[in-house]
Parts: C-alpha cells; sequence; structure tokens
C-alpha cells in the first residue's frame, strides 16, 4: 500500500512537470505544444500581427502553416493589383468573425515572415477577405500552427512584384 502510494505521488508529480513544460506564454498570446503542432490562444485586444510575430520569434519556429478562427473589431486587408505592382490597403472598424486565417512561416532575410489571409465575416453575414496586414482580437483567437522542421526562405520576385518561395537557398 505504501509503495502504491509513493509510485502515485511520484508520477502524478511526472505529469504535472510535462504539463508544466508543454505551456507556453508571451506577449499577448498563451499556447500548448501537441508533438509538431501548437494550439495557440491570441487574448483579447492584442494584434494577430504582433503576437504572431512574437509567438514564431520565441519558439524559433522557421517554417509552417497557420490556420485560426475567432472574432476581430478591426483588420487591415491589403490587395495586390498586378497591373501596377502596387498594394492597396483598406481598414474595417467593425465587429466581424474570423471565419478563416490561414497562412503560411518562412523567413527573407533572415527574418521570420508571417503571410496570412483572412475572411471575415460581418454582422450582415456578407465577407470581407484579402491579405491580412493586421487586426486586432476582440473576443477569441484561436490559432493552430503546424511547425515544419526545415529552413523556407522567400525572395522578391521583381518581375511580378511578390515574394516567392527560394529553394536554391
Amino acid at each position: 500500500m505504501f509503495i502504491k502510494k509513493i509510485l502515485t505521488i511520484i508520477i502524478t508529480a511526472i505529469m504535472v512537470q510535462v504539463q508544466a513544460q508543454s505551456f507556453l506564454e508571451g506577449k499577448g498570446w498563451t499556447a500548448r505544444k501537441v508533438e509538431s503542432t501548437y494550439i495557440l490562444s491570441i487574448k483579447d485586444k492584442t494584434s494577430i500581427l504582433d503576437a504572431l510575430t512574437d509567438f514564431v520569434k520565441t519558439q524559433k519556429i522557421q517554417a509552417g502553416q497557420i490556420t485560426g478562427i475567432g472574432a476581430v473589431n478591426e483588420a487591415t486587408l491589403r490587395f495586390f493589383n498586378p497591373e501596377t505592382k502596387k498594394f492597396v490597403d483598406k481598414t474595417f472598424k467593425e465587429q466581424m468573425e474570423v471565419t478563416n486565417l490561414t497562412g503560411n512561416i518562412s523567413e527573407i532575410a533572415g527574418e521570420p515572415l508571417l503571410h496570412l489571409h483572412i475572411t471575415l465575416g460581418k454582422s450582415d453575414y456578407t465577407a470581407l477577405a484579402g491579405h491580412l496586414l493586421d487586426a486586432k482580437i476582440r473576443g477569441a483567437g484561436e490559432i493552430y500552427i503546424n511547425t515544419i522542421d526545415s529552413k523556407i526562405s522567400k525572395t522578391k520576385n521583381e518581375e511580378v512584384g511578390l515574394n516567392f518561395y527560394d529553394f536554391k537557398q
């Protein structure tokens, strides 16, 4: 009986330690790692870009895939015009549902690069979509990040005006 109690205490202590090691926290986010996937919660009133950038840098993630849902009350989207090779930015200030956040993590010139696209649902049930420059969480931000154990680099293609994967690096 005594040995069984001691083993139970030891196993419980080990499980608590393992759970504590898998819990992560940073500027505007908390996360838990399960195998090669991080489950990330972005805190209310936090910039999605700031939280994800801090997360990627602190966890030293070089490549991966991002998906998420949530709610925001402000979002700045970007649209690329291939004719002019210029970007047009527009900010929307209203409560919206994040019905899909998708993107990838790579690097450019040795710095982390988040390439994010978003679909937002408005209160009149219409949708907005585009390249996400940034948005402020208002409610919840639930993100999954699947990491890739590799370095993926991008370089700018001047002819097109966009960044592309550079597999030669």
